[in-house]
C-alpha cells in the first residue's frame, strides 16, 4: 500500500515538473505604432517603465520575465501589417495596437483567426464592434463617448448647427458619423462636412480651400476631429483665413489636448488654438498616478511631456500581464499549434505556415476582460458591451499659451463642474439644469458666447413664402399686381428683422393662384422641402404643423370661433307681455290685486312687521324673469356642442386648418362642411342660411363683425393658438426671430402695427350686438302703469273704509265757533286714527264711550 502511495507522488511531482519545464521562460508580447507621433513617442516610453516594474515585481508571472517588441508602423498600414504577421510568428500571446483605427480593422481579422487579443487605447473607432472583432479590446474609452460629449456641449451652448472638419480615414470619419448621430438625438445637426486628406500629400493649399468652402457656410461652430499634425495645420490656417475671431466657435477633439500635454505652444502658434474647446481623457487623482508623473521627467529625459495616453499604455502592459498571471495562476500553458489551412498556402516567398494560433488566447481574453484592478488612470475593468467603465473627460479651454479646465463630463452625469468621482456617489442626474460649466474665452478674447451662425456668404438670399390672399388682404395682399407685398404680417416681419443684430438678405415669394386662398398646411410644407427658406403670413401655429417645421413666438394670439345669424326683436311698452299668455296675465294680475290689497288692509293695523315708520312700511319686492332681451339668436347654436349636434352646415374659410380641424378633432362630416372664399360670401351663406354658422380664426371674424353688424361670435374660442413664421427645423433664425418679436411686443411697436391695419372701423364685435343687452323704461310703462292702478285703486278703497270708520267713531260735532279750525283739526284726528295700531284705537274709542257714558250719567242725576 504504502509502494502505492509512494509511486503516486512520484508520478504526479514529474508531471508537474515536466508541465514547468515545458513553459517558456518569458512571455512575449508585443507593440505595434507609429513612435514618431507624439502618442507613439510617450507610449514607447510608459511601456517600457511598465514592463520593468512588472519584471521587478516577484508576485507577478510566477517568475516569468514579460518581454515587450515593438515595431514602428511609420505612419504605413502596410508595414503594420508586415509587424503583426511577425509577431505572430514569434509566440506573441497579446499585440498592444495599432495606433489607428484603420489599421485596427485589418489585423483584428488576423487577431480572431489566430486567438491572439489586440488592445488598443488609440484605435477608439466606435465601429470596432467586440461582436464582428471579439479579439480586440479598446482599453481607453470608445470615440462614441467623445462625440457624446462634443454632442451635449453643442446642445448645452444652444447650437442647432456645426460644421465638422475631419481626416478621411476610417476612425475620423466614424467618429464623425457617431457625432451627427448623437447631434440627431438632440436636436441638432451637422450642416456641412469638410473632408480633409490624412495622407502625407496633404498641403497647405488644400486645407485653404477646403475651410474656404467651409466659411462660406451657415454654421460658425466647427468640430475639428483630425491627427494632431494636420490638425494643427488647419488651425493655422484657419486663423490666417479669420476664422479665428469673434463669432466663431471651435471645439476640437482629444489631438489638441495631448499636444498641450505633450508640447509647448509657441508665440506664434498661440494665436491660432486661442479659445478653442478641447476635450482630454478624466483620469482621477492619486497617489500612484502622482509618483508617475514625478519620475516621466526621468523617464523621457524632458525629452517631451506626459499625456493621458501614456497612462493609458502603462496600464495597458500592466493589464495584459495581470491577466497573464491568472491565466498561469489557474492551470493555463501558453502554447503554439499549426494552422492547416495555412500549412497549404506555403510556397514561394511568403511562410504562411509560420504563422501560430496561441492554444490560450480564447482564455486569457475572458481574463483580461474580467480584470478588475486600479491603474494608474483610475479603476480598470470592462461592462458588458466590452468598454471601459465609467467614461469621462476633462473639458479644457484654451486661452493663449496656456489652458484651464471649464467643467468635465462623464457619461454617468453629462456636463458638470463637479469631478466625476464625486458624482458617481449621487443618483445620475442628466436634467437641464444640472449641465454646468465655467466661463469660457472664446476666439476674439471675448466672453461672451457667440451666437454660432451667420447668414451664408454665398450670394442666395433667403426665399420666404408668402400666401396670395384674395381675402382678409389687410393681413397679407398683394400690391395692384406687383411683387410687392403688404398687410399686417408682413409689417410685423420687417419690423422683426429690423431688431436683428444682423442684415437678413431676402425676398417675398407669393404662394397661390391668386383666385382662392393658398393652402396653408401646403405652404408649410414647402418650407420643409427646401422651397422656401421661410414662411411669412398669417400662419396658424397648430400640432401637425410644428411636426415639420419650427415656428417663431406668435405675434398675435389667435383661435376658432363661431359666428351666426342674429335679429331684432322689436321693443314696445307692452313687451312684457311675451312671456305669458293674455289669459295668465289677468289671472296673474287679478290675485295680485287682490292678494295686495286683503294682505295689506288685514294686517297694516293688526301686525308688528307692517307698522313703525313710513320708512319701513314703504316695502317694495318685485321679481321678473321673462325674455326682455332685446336681440335673440335666429338659431339654436349657443357653442361648438350645440352646433355639432345640430346636423346643420357649417362654413369655413378656404385654406383654413379649420375644415381638418372641424373633421378630424371634432369628427364633423364633411358633408356638413361648405368652403366659402370671402367675408361677403360669410354674410351671403348666412343671411340665405345655407349655413347655420361659420367658424373661422379670431382675428378674422374681428375685421368680419366690424363690418357686417347684423352676426355675432357665439361661445368662446373653443381652440387656442397664434400665428407665427415658419422656419426649417432647427433654424437658428426662429430662435432670433422670436426674441425680436417679444421686443416688439415690450416697446409696444407691435401694437402699433395691429391699429395700424387691424383697427376695428364702423361696428365692432362687441358693437355688432344690433342694439344694447340692456331692458329700456319704455320696455316696461305699461306694467308701471297697471301697477299704478292697482296701488291707487287699493289706497281709494282703503281710505274709503277708514273715512266711514272714522266718521262712525268719531261723529263731527257742530261748533260754530270754532267752524274754521275744527276742518283742521278733524283732518289731524282722522291721521292720527289712520296710523294708530288696532288695538290702541279700539281701547282710546272704548274710553271715550265710557267718558260719554259717565258724562251722560252725571247729567241724568243732575
Amino acid at each position: 500500500m504504502n509502494l502505492v502511495w509512494l509511486v503516486s507522488v512520484l508520478l504526479l511531482v514529474a508531471g508537474v515538473l515536466s508541465r514547468e519545464n515545458s513553459q517558456p521562460d518569458v512571455v512575449n508580447i508585443g507593440a505595434i505604432f507609429s513612435f514618431g507621433t507624439i502618442n507613439g513617442r510617450v507610449a514607447r516610453i510608459a511601456m517600457n517603465a511598465a514592463v520593468r516594474d512588472v519584471n521587478s515585481n516577484p508576485s507577478i508571472l510566477a517568475g516569468r520575465k514579460l518581454v515587450l517588441s515593438m515595431y514602428d508602423s511609420n505612419y504605413s498600414g502596410f508595414l503594420g501589417i508586415v509587424g503583426a504577421l511577425q509577431f505572430m510568428e514569434t509566440d506573441t500571446v497579446a499585440i498592444i495596437g495599432p495606433q489607428s483605427s484603420v489599421l485596427a480593422h485589418v489585423l483584428s481579422h488576423l487577431a480572431n483567426e489566430l486567438h491572439v487579443p489586440l488592445l488598443s487605447f488609440t484605435a477608439l473607432d466606435p465601429t470596432l464592434s467586440p461582436l464582428q472583432y471579439p479579439y480586440f479590446i479598446q482599453t481607453a474609452p470608445s470615440d462614441l463617448y467623445q462625440m457624446t460629449a462634443i454632442a451635449d456641449m453643442v446642445s448645452y451652448y444652444g447650437y442647432r448647427e456645426v460644421t465638422a472638419i475631419f481626416s478621411d480615414d476610417d476612425q475620423f470619419r466614424n467618429g464623425i458619423t457617431t457625432l451627427g448621430n448623437e447631434l440627431a438625438k438632440r436636436r441638432c445637426k451637422i450642416s456641412y462636412k469638410a473632408a480633409i486628406s490624412p495622407g502625407q500629400s496633404l498641403t497647405q493649399e488644400d486645407v485653404v480651400n477646403e475651410l474656404v468652402r467651409a466659411r462660406s457656410m451657415e454654421s460658425r461652430v466647427f468640430v475639428l476631429n483630425a491627427y494632431a499634425q494636420t490638425g494643427r495645420l488647419i488651425l493655422d490656417v484657419a486663423q490666417s483665413l479669420g476664422m479665428m475671431e469673434n463669432g466663431y466657435v471651435w471645439i476640437a477633439t482629444t489631438w489638441l489636448s495631448t499636444v498641450l500635454d505633450s508640447t509647448s505652444i509657441s508665440p506664434k502658434n498661440a494665436n491660432s488654438t486661442n479659445g478653442v474647446l478641447t476635450l482630454r481623457p478624466h483620469m482621477p487623482d492619486s497617489e500612484r498616478k502622482r509618483a508617475f508623473a514625478s519620475r516621466w521627467h526621468q523617464l523621457s529625459n524632458g525629452s517631451i511631456g506626459l499625456n493621458p495616453y501614456g497612462l493609458y499604455a502603462y496600464d495597458t502592459v500592466w493589464l495584459i500581464a495581470s491577466a497573464v498571471n491568472s491565466f498561469l495562476y489557474n492551470g493555463g500553458t501558453i502554447s503554439f499549434s499549426k494552422d492547416s489551412r495555412l500549412s497549404r498556402l506555403s510556397g514561394g516567398g511568403l511562410n504562411f505556415g509560420a504563422l501560430s494560433i496561441f492554444n490560450g488566447g480564447k482564455q486569457l481574453l475572458n481574463y483580461i476582460l474580467q480584470t478588475n484592478m486600479t491603474g494608474l488612470t483610475g479603476p480598470i475593468q470592462f461592462n458588458a458591451e466590452r468598454s471601459v467603465i465609467h467614461p469621462s473627460y476633462d473639458i479644457i479651454n484654451v486661452i493663449g499659451s496656456r489652458f484651464r479646465q471649464i467643467g468635465y463630463w462623464s457619461n454617468y452625469s453629462g456636463l458638470s463642474i463637479v469631478s466625476p468621482e464625486t458624482l458617481y456617489g449621487r443618483p445620475p442626474n442628466r436634467s437641464l439644469s444640472s449641465q454646468n460649466l465655467s466661463n469660457v474665452v472664446w476666439p476674439g478674447d471675448t466672453e461672451v458666447q457667440p451666437r454660432g451662425w451667420v447668414f451664408p456668404n454665398n450670394g442666395r438670399w433667403l426665399r420666404i413664402g408668402v400666401p396670395n390672399r384674395v381675402s382678409y388682404q389687410n393681413f397679407v395682399s398683394q400690391f395692384n399686381g406687383t411683387n410687392i407685398v403688404q398687410g399686417y404680417c408682413i409689417d410685423v416681419f420687417l419690423a422683426a428683422t429690423k431688431v436683428l443684430p444682423y442684415a437678413v438678405p431676402y425676398k417675398f415669394i407669393l404662394f397661390g393662384d391668386g383666385y382662392k386662398n393658398p393652402s396653408y398646411s401646403e405652404l408649410v410644407n414647402k418650407v420643409t422641402s427646401n422651397v422656401f427658406d421661410a414662411a411669412v403670413g398669417d400662419i396658424a401655429i397648430v400640432t401637425n404643423r410644428t411636426r415639420v417645421v419650427d415656428f417663431t413666438q406668435p405675434y398675435i394670439e389667435s383661435g376658432l370661433v363661431i359666428v351666426t345669424p342674429m335679429m331684432k326683436l322689436n321693443s314696445n311698452a307692452w313687451a312684457f307681455l311675451r312671456p305669458f299668455s293674455p289669459l295668465m296675465w289677468a289671472v296673474t294680475a287679478i290675485f295680485f290685486l287682490v292678494v295686495g290689497v286683503v294682505v295689506w288692509i288685514l294686517e297694516h293695523r293688526i301686525n308688528e312687521e307692517f307698522r313703525g315708520p313710513p320708512k319701513k312700511q314703504i316695502v317694495t319686492i318685485l321679481c321678473l324673469t321673462s325674455i326682455l332681451t332685446v336681440q335673440r339668436l335666429s338659431s339654436p347654436i349657443t357653442g361648438i356642442e350645440s352646433l355639432i349636434m345640430s346636423k346643420e352646415p357649417i362654413g369655413f374659410q378656404v385654406g383654413s386648418f379649420a375644415e381638418n380641424y372641424l373633421s378630424e378633432e371634432l369628427n364633423i362630416a364633411k358633408s356638413r362642411l361648405v368652403s366659402l372664399g370671402s367675408p361677403e360670401a360669410y354674410a351671403d351663406a348666412l343671411d340665405r342660411g345655407s349655413v347655420a354658422a361659420v367658424v373661422d380664426e379670431r382675428p378674422y371674424v374681428d375685421l368680419f363683425l366690424a363690418n357686417h353688424c347684423r352676426f355675432q361670435m357665439i361661445g368662446q374660442e373653443f381652440t387656442r393658438s397664434g400665428w407665427g413664421f415658419a422656419f426649417p427645423r432647427d433654424s437658428p433664425l426662429a430662435v432670433d426671430m422670436s426674441t425680436a418679436i417679444l421686443t416688439l411686443s415690450e416697446n409696444g411697436e407691435l401694437q402699433k402695427i395691429h391699429d395700424k391695419w387691424l383697427k376695428r372701423r364702423g361696428c365692432s364685435s362687441q358693437g355688432s350686438s344690433l342694439g344694447s343687452d340692456q331692458l329700456h323704461l319704455s320696455s316696461f310703462w305699461g306694467l308701471f302703469l297697471v301697477c299704478g292702478v292697482a296701488c291707487f285703486l287699493a289706497l281709494l278703497v282703503y281710505f274709503c273704509l277708514m273715512l266711514c270708520r272714522f266718521n262712525r267713531d268719531y261723529p263731527e260735532v257742530s261748533e260754530p265757533s270754532r267752524h274754521g279750525g275744527s276742518h283742521s283739526v278733524r283732518l289731524q284726528r282722522f291721521l292720527s286714527f289712520a296710523d294708530e295700531k288696532e288695538e290702541v284705537s279700539k281701547s282710546k274709542l272704548k274710553r271715550k264711550r265710557m267718558e260719554m257714558l259717565e258724562s251722560a250719567n252725571g247729567r241724568e242725576l243732575s
